[in-house]
């Protein structure tokens, strides 16, 4: 039964006025379920992610170019493609310890208990035993006798009481517990890929920036002695006052970026000592750069595969699983409820009454409940419940699409990192030919050391470069790993 049926259900079934009340809903229910089926709505299958064409590999950078292998599955422990004993020992320990994933376990855990105490209590009897001994003075007439009484009762008994899910009330209400419950499974899921991928990204942008400083601070000591040559030239008139002063400027500016590439090298350091449950003050030994091997082969996940191998997708399908049986509770919530109660027990004003067979007592009764009147409020649930489904089947939608924008951004990412990796490769691999052709000249005299120094300057900054394109591709690459989700889970 879809919304439009149920918006058709909601103004009123025509059906015969000659027939009861009774009999047009039992009627009405044999047409139809209390709610949608909760099945996800069908999404559009891009032929390819982004607006191009995916290339069946990128450009060659460092030795590799990185092959799309459409259509293959999620890799489970992508992270061990780095060939890093270091980062897998930084991962394991993360997903180990790591207290935000310890708290998504027990909230899950928890969860999964109520689950079980809704379903025994909606789905079985209820049994109690009780017992009561109470010492009562009762007023007396005075024309009758005494004018009070005092007396003793003494009563234990079981008692049973069980409704019968007549319409699917307690079945829908224990469906939607049930998906809410799948829900907070599949985000822990996502958390456990996204921990990974967060301590992966954060070790790869802590190495690379320990590159980036011992680069920097090779262009501080080289900065600071063409300042200091520029000012003793300065002192003896060889150069203008401007180019001493310009020596110092550049010296200057590169010491300043210094404390910040330290600070975010600390700050990266720090933030991985959390991720894997450790205080600030015990940061891990963290892997080289050189050491992480970019993986070579990286799966696409089809995009109609994808709905089921992302777990952000998968929990906005059982939320809307969870949203459709809320709208069958709200509409059974309309229909009769039938009751049964039963008890049986030992009752008298002494012990020994109560104890023998004349202090048997025992009751059984059953109870019919229609809602008639109840200020619009139920209808008024209904229609809220109604309201919500549809938003959950929106939200799903609005999944679905983010999910395939980050696979398009992510694939996008990878394509163009390898070739800013490529030219950068390209202008350090120059720029260290160049150097090193300046140095031999200068050990022989050719050149000044001045020249050296500013050949030597040149090859820093666009290794820089290349270490900052290097630590782009590692950690796009982690990034695309976790958009491809999990693999789907067998039956």
């Amino acid at each position: 039964m879809n919304v439009s049926h149920i918006a058709h259900a909601r103004r009123g079934l025509a059906l015969p006025r000659s027939l009861p009340l009774s009999l047009a809903a039992a009627l009405t229910l044999a047409a139809c379920s209390l709610g949608p089926n909760g099945e996800p709505p069908a999404m559009p299958s891009p032929a390819h992610y982004g607006q191009t064409a995916l290339p069946e590999q990128t450009a060659r950078a460092a030795g590799v170019a990185q092959h799309f292998d459409v259509g293959a599955q999620p890799v489970p422990d992508w992270w061990r493609l780095y060939r890093s004993a270091q980062l897998d020992a930084l991962v394991e320990e993360g997903l180990k310890n790591s207290p935000t994933l310890a708290a998504t376990e027990k909230t899950l855990a928890g969860a999964r208990e109520q689950l079980r105490a809704q379903i025994g209590s909606s789905l079985l009897p209820t049994v109690d035993a009780g017992g009561q001994a109470t010492r009562n003075r009762a007023l007396g007439i005075p024309e009758a006798g005494p004018q009070t009484v005092l007396y003793n009762v003494f009563v234990g008994q079981l008692e049973a009481h069980y409704t019968f899910d007549l319409f699917g009330a307690v079945r829908y209400a224990n469906a939607a517990l049930h998906a809410r419950v799948d829900v907070q499974a599949f985000e822990l899921d996502a958390a456990r890929r996204t921990l990974a991928a967060n301590i992966v990204t954060t070790a790869i942008n802590a190495a690379a920036l320990s590159d980036e400083v011992d680069a920097t601070e090779r262009l501080v000591s080289l900065a600071r002695q063409t300042a200091q040559q520029d000012a003793r030239r300065y002192a003896l008139g060889a150069v203008p006052h401007s180019q001493a002063l310009a020596s110092q400027q550049n010296a200057a500016d590169l010491e300043a970026s210094l404390p910040t590439l330290l600070a975010q090298r600390q700050a990266a350091r720090h933030a991985l000592a959390v991720l894997m449950g450790r205080t600030p003050d015990a940061v891990p030994d963290i892997p080289t750069l050189a050491s992480l091997t970019l993986p070579e082969h990286v799966p696409v996940v089809v995009p109609s595969m994808l709905l089921k191998t992302r777990p952000d997708i998968a929990a906005a399908d059982a939320a809307l699983k969870a949203a459709a049986a809320e709208v069958g509770v709200a509409t059974a919530q309309l229909f009769p409820s039938v009751s049964l109660t039963a008890s049986m027990g030992q009752a008298g004003f002494s012990w020994p009454t109560a104890l023998s067979g004349a202090g048997a007592i025992w009751s059984l009764g059953g109870s019919l409940t229609q809602p008639l009147f109840h200020g619009g409020a139920l209808l008024a649930q209904r229609r809220a419940a109604i309201d919500f489904y549809q938003a959950a089947t929106d939200q799903y939608k609005a999944a679905v699409l983010s999910a395939f924008q980050n696979v398009a951004d992510t694939l996008a990412a990878l394509e163009y990192d390898a070739q800013a990796a490529r030219a950068a490769d390209t202008s350090a691999s120059a720029a260290r030919q160049a150097f090193d052709e300046t140095a031999a000249r200068g050990k022989l005299g050719a050149v000044a050391d001045l020249a050296v120094r500013a050949s030597e300057q040149q090859y820093w900054n666009a290794q820089l470069n290349a270490i900052r394109a290097a630590g782009r591709r590692l950690g796009d690459t982690a990034l695309l790993y976790q958009a491809m989700g999990t693999p789907p889970r067998t039956e």
